[in-house]
């Protein structure tokens, strides 16, 4: 058995396999260290296994294959990587790699890669005439990511005709407690799986609820990597990074990523409590350097002149009473070139998606939209601008309902 199909079983059956394999005392062990134990008796009868992971290399040079299972936390079951392999095929951290593994021979705590198959899913040779993602060239997002679905998926619908998403897109979601940001991004993630499979979808939970993970897991089919609220900042650092690696690479090899971070003020937050103080503090306690990571975080979302595209959706929280989360909002507003607000009074009058229209809007639309469609948006918009936030989406939410798609809904303009 592979790693992989080992991680997929519950530790219910793990421990059944564990016995089959006569491993004494396993009773008391997590499930990360009962696949190691698993790994070595299966090793020890059959020779070579076969493992797949995400590389992060350490400043001694050397690095591990870390598991997306356990959201790229150290364990037992990681696989050392030797300097030597990482300098031959020019190795980074956030590949991913799958290749023969061995055990570990006395005195060594570690499985070993042994030969590598396949980089970011490729072959090796064919990895080595890749650029890196710093040298590619940025351009405006010009191939649109489709959120409508079935009729009554309104927040797709809403999204398409007012706040088109295109490959490349940087989009922020403002959002004031309890206004169905989570909601909103599964929308998302779910409308991407199925209109998009060809894409590949990352959603980062950064210092959420444990129960929202669990949620989210089971509500979407993409790779749910995150870092609850009980976590160190360390910890929510390491988990970015890694995750921002393995998007730059999967872009260098011509895919298309999708990140939906929730939230970025929360990733902000714990860039500033682990980076070294500089003696320069904005106002709501923000370290004037703090910034700048998250930042280049974020501003790693562009479309490829060379091919592929990095996309990142992210949640940026306001209206919470904490001055830094309003700090770090504004360092922010502006850099994205798409933006969905929310609106408070929306959710008190229960009217979801809770958007507010006026002020949600996305740059270059003219890129992804249509020609003909774009003169009936701007119409709908100008329809819709007098009114009240809280009109303008009953209204709208009234006529989507009344269509079964957007297109119909667009030829019967008229009847507004």
């Amino acid at each position: 058995m592979t790693i992989a199909e080992l991680k997929e079983h519950n530790i219910a059956e793990l421990g059944k396999l564990a016995r089959e394999l006569d491993i004494a005392g396993t009773s008391g062990l997590r499930k990360q260290d009962l696949i190691f134990k698993i790994l070595q008796a299966q090793s020890e009868k059959e020779g070579h296994i076969f493992a797949e992971g995400v590389l992060e290399i350490l400043p001694d040079g050397y690095g591990f294959l870390r598991s997306p299972d356990y959201n790229y936390l150290p364990g037992p079951d990681d696989i050392y990587v030797s300097p030597s392999q990482i300098r031959k095929f020019d190795l980074k951290t956030g590949d991913t790699i799958s290749g023969n593994v061995r055990p570990p021979h006395e005195g060594e705590k570690y499985f070993a890669l042994v030969k590598i198959e396949a980089i970011n899913f490729e072959s090796p040779e064919e990895t080595r005439n890749k650029i890196l993602f710093d040298n590619l060239t940025p351009l405006y997002a010009e191939e649109r990511v489709k959120m409508e679905t079935v009729r009554d998926n309104i927040s797709g619908r809403v999204m398409d005709l007012l706040t088109p998403v295109g490959k490349g897109q940087r989009g922020l979601i403002v959002a004031p407690p309890r206004t169905g940001k989570t909601m909103l991004l599964q929308a998302i993630a779910n409308s991407i799986t199925s209109n998009h499979p060809e894409v590949v979808l990352i959603v980062l939970l950064i210092d959420e609820r444990p129960e929202e993970v669990t949620d989210m897991q089971r509500s979407v089919k993409g790779e749910v990597i995150s870092s609850t609220f009980d976590e160190p900042a360390a910890r929510h650092v390491q988990v970015a990074e890694m995750v921002i690696e393995k998007a730059k690479r999967l872009v260098e090899h011509k895919r298309d990523v999708v990140i939906l971070l929730d939230s970025i003020t929360r990733l902000a937050r714990a860039y500033n409590t682990i980076v070294p103080p500089s003696g320069k503090v904005l106002s709501g306690g923000v370290d004037s350097n703090a910034l700048q990571r998250p930042k280049r975080f974020f501003g790693a979302a562009r479309n490829i002149e060379e091919g592929g595209s990095l996309t990142i959706i992210a949640t940026a929280l306001v209206d919470t009473g904490s001055r830094m989360d309003e700090v770090i909002f504004e360092e922010f507003k502006g850099t994205g070139n798409m933006e969905v607000i929310l609106d408070r009074k929306l959710v008190d009058k229960r009217v979801f998606p809770a958007i507010d229209i006026q002020r949600s809007g996305t740059r270059k639309e003219e890129l992804l939209i249509p020609k003909e469609d774009l003169q009936r948006i701007w119409i709908l918009r100008k329809v819709l601008n007098p009114l009240s936030p809280v009109e303008a989406m009953e209204l709208l939410t009234d006529k989507l309902a009344k269509t079964r798609n957007n297109q119909e809904f667009l030829h019967n303009m008229s009847s507004i």
